[in-house]
């Protein structure tokens, strides 16, 4: 597109010549005083106006015309001072002078006078000589004008690649390429159509219209393009102008959409890279004027940066699916790895442990929600594991998740999914962990440290079955167990406002209460040589015995960390044994006798009550305590506590009174 320019008019004392004048001193003054004027002008329009000075007022000449090719046409008018570019056919043979100015490709320079009058000898010696001066003068403007425009076209290609090369998410890259190219030249319609890698003949179609005075629209849809003009750029890999006035090549969803916006000159330019089509960039406009001179070969640059951009954000894509992919196979994976074990995987001789077994046994027949408490480290996920082994749901997947593990403001995400574009980098949809966990079971661990803002989505999916990503309207039905864990008094943070009260009565419909460590000393030699075994088999030792006296002092050790830190004690003195005997650094516990809170609360509260006065009494007494506690014995929420008893005492009276949780 041709700039406007203002002219500038050289102002200079011209001696009075008339037709008769031959001093070749004058002639000789006045082109001195031409060759300086001429110099110092910056462009067309300056020359013209510079050439027309030279002429007195009598002088018959008219107009001054200088056509250029691949420059278009700029004539002077004397009478009204003004410069104009365009293209004017009135010169003819006879009513002027032409010089051609050889040294500008082939340009022609026409001095036109007025009709009825004509140049004399002497001024068509002197037009030809101030022509070879403007001739030289015009050389190096256009050389000028030449090496701005390499500078201008070097700048936006910069410009653009910076600015597309540096986003990798398709949408934003898209809304990228549309802002610059209008930016830069004024194109009001941008879209690209992209080969669809799942569905040959369809385009993935993203459009940017740029309304006068309006702010941008974007749009993506998938059309099939099969046949189309867009389909021969893409497959020719050649440029293609399109007037839709008169061309039947267009795609037919640009006629009708292009024509609706007074948009009739179209240019389809292909996308690709290493030679391989990736796509066709469409741009439409009112004129074809955007897409003429040395634009169109500046516009094939940026396509074919936009190409390498393009190939790079799918690439990029492709990763980003990928890696969603794995880790979502991994994560169920490690789940089915998990879900081999059953309650064979879990070591006791304790009472108060097959009390615990034999609740997991009896709610695993169920559906039924489960909340694990217990101290950390006691094991909570291993029981979680056997209850769903154990379940009708043992065949499908168990996922797991650890709600103090992710950070909150991905906890949402990572539990319910999110849509495309549902916040910053969702480049695409990502399946939650209930979706991942459809017809098994969902292990939440740490559920005391869920954030209060998303426990009602979670209330509602206990409630409903049935969940919302992130980001998205749709609803989705779930099948899924649901296995909750923690090692806080969900209770009390209740009744502190610290965790919903209708959440803590949703999830405790079967709680089940694992002691610690300490409460069941007889677990802990079993435990020992079992981790013992395990770990020297993965360490390629051979351990085959451990001192009875070492096996005294981990009995009577308190275990604050309980099993976690029992296995941790194990492999550290496999490491450091030599032999064949364990050796356990004993000094290294501190020794101190087993903390048995429980068991004095309820010494104190058995001298309050009153024994029973018969059997069949304390049998009905004893029941109607586990009945309230949901078959749990020991622990603070136990049956003991409430019957003021010690927990061997309760277990021996049920043994006698021949009383089993399994048959409550």
């Amino acid at each position: 597109m041709q700039a406007n320019f203002r002219p500038q008019y050289a102002t200079m004392t011209l001696p009075n010549l008339s037709p008769d004048i031959s001093n070749e001193n004058i002639s000789q003054d006045l082109l001195i005083q031409a060759a300086a004027s001429l110099q110092r002008q910056p462009d067309i329009p300056s020359l013209l106006s510079a050439l027309a000075a030279f002429f007195p007022p009598l002088s018959p000449c008219h107009s001054i015309e200088m056509h250029l090719p691949g420059h278009g046409i700029w004539r002077y008018d004397r009478q009204n001072g003004q410069s104009h570019f365009g293209d004017y056919a009135d010169i003819t043979p006879g009513n002027g002078h032409v010089v051609s100015l050889t040294a500008v490709i082939q340009g022609k320079l026409y001095f036109i006078h007025d009709h009825g009058s004509r140049f004399t000898a002497w001024e068509h010696h002197f037009l030809d000589a101030i022509s070879q001066l403007a001739d030289g003068v015009l050389t190096q403007l256009l050389r000028q004008q030449a090496l701005r425009h390499q500078r201008d076209h070097f700048r936006i290609l910069v410009d653009v690649t910076n600015s597309v090369l540096s986003h990798l998410e398709m949408d934003a890259l898209v809304a990228e390429v549309a802002k610059e190219i209008h930016r830069f030249f004024g194109i009001h319609y941008i879209s690209m159509a992209l080969r669809n890698r799942g569905k040959q003949p369809d385009f993935d179609v993203y459009a940017s219209y740029y309304a006068p005075g309006e702010a941008a629209r974007h749009e993506q849809k998938k059309l099939p393009l099969k046949g189309s003009a867009v389909e021969q750029t893409l497959n020719d890999n050649q440029p293609m102008l399109l007037n839709l006035s008169g061309d039947t090549g267009a795609p037919e969803f640009l006629c009708g959409e292009l024509k609706d916006k007074s948009l009739s000159a179209v240019c389809l330019l292909p996308l690709a890279f290493n030679h391989k089509p990736i796509g066709v960039l469409i741009l439409a406009h009112e004129r074809d004027a955007p897409f003429q001179g040395d634009n169109l070969p500046l516009l094939r640059q940026i396509a074919a940066r936009i190409g390498i951009a393009v190939d790079n954000a799918d690439a990029y894509g492709q990763i980003t699916r990928l890696k969603d992919s794995l880790k979502h196979e991994n994560i169920w994976l490690n789940a089915q790895i998990q879900n081999n074990g059953n309650l064979s995987d879990i070591l006791c001789q304790s009472e108060a442990m097959r009390t615990v077994l034999e609740q997991v046994e009896m709610v695993a027949a169920s559906d039924s929600t489960v909340l694990i408490l217990g101290e950390t480290g006691t094991g909570k996920e291993l029981i979680a594991r056997a209850i769903h082994k154990l379940s009708p749901r043992g065949k499908g997947p168990m996922i797991k998740m650890n709600c103090a593990a992710v950070p909150s403001g991905l906890l949402e995400s990572d539990l319910f999914g999110h849509d495309k574009g549902a916040f910053t980098g969702a480049t695409t949809a990502h399946a939650g962990r209930f979706e991942m966990a459809e017809g098994g079971s969902l292990f939440l661990d740490e559920i005391g440290d869920m954030p209060l803002e998303l426990q009602p989505k979670l209330l509602r999916v206990l409630q409903e079955r049935e969940i919302e990503r992130l980001g998205s309207n749709t609803v989705i039905p779930v099948d899924v167990r649901l296995i909750a864990a923690t090692n806080r008094d969900l209770k009390q943070m209740a009744a502190d406002r610290e965790f919903r009260s209708d959440l803590y009565y949703r999830l405790n419909v079967f709680p089940i209460l694992i002691p610690p460590l300490r409460e069941r000393p007889e677990d802990i030699p079993l435990l020992a040589k079992f981790f013992t075994q395990k770990i020297a088999r993965r360490m390629n030792r051979t351990i085959d015995s451990i001192p009875s006296a070492a096996l005294r002092q981990l009995s009577q050790y308190p275990w604050p960390g309980n099993v976690r830190e029992l296995e941790n004690v194990i492999e550290r003195a496999v490491i450091l044994t030599r032999g064949s005997t364990l050796n356990i650094q004993l000094h290294e516990l501190q020794s101190a006798a087993p903390v048995a809170e429980p068991e004095i609360v309820a010494e104190k509260k058995s001298h309050e009550l009153p024994p029973p006065e018969t059997d069949d009494e304390e049998r009905q007494r004893i029941i109607q305590a586990l009945r309230e506690t949901n078959g749990i014995v020991a622990g603070p929420r136990g049956a003991a506590v409430k019957l003021g008893l010690k927990r061997t005492t309760l277990l021996s009276r049920m043994q006698r009174l021949g009383i089993s949780v399994r048959e409550l």
